[in-house]
């Protein structure tokens, strides 16, 4: 990033829309539906240098991809053009529910 508050906050703007566009690849494999629609991610921060910080719970503390989920985030997130790091932090408050998804997960899992 170049220094240009505007042009920054432009740019980490664009960085987390390609985010989220990542985040829509990454899938809980119980679950037929991304990360990102099932209400796991909590929060995104990109600064101006293109380091990202993603906030993410996951479905249940016992959930079999706790070890390897987070690094594919980490490691899809970081191949972004513009991205310089990403850490991901688990956490586990507030905790998951069904009620955290989108509209098109709830759908596409029968919940109306």
């Amino acid at each position: 990033m170049d220094g240009n508050p505007q042009k920054d906050e432009l740019s980490a703007l664009n960085i987390e829309e390609k985010v989220v566009d990542v985040l829509r690849t990454v899938y809980d494999p119980e679950i037929p539906i991304n990360i990102y629609e099932l209400g796991l991610v909590y929060g995104i921060d990109v600064d101006p240098t293109g380091v990202v910080a993603i906030r993410m719970t996951l479905t249940s503390p016992g959930c079999p991809v706790a070890g390897s989920l987070p690094p594919e985030v980490e490691t899809k997130v970081t191949a972004i053009p513009g991205v310089a790091s990403c850490r991901v932090d688990l956490v586990w408050d507030p905790p998951w529910s069904p009620n955290q998804m989108s509209e098109a997960a709830k759908l596409q899992l029968g919940f109306f």
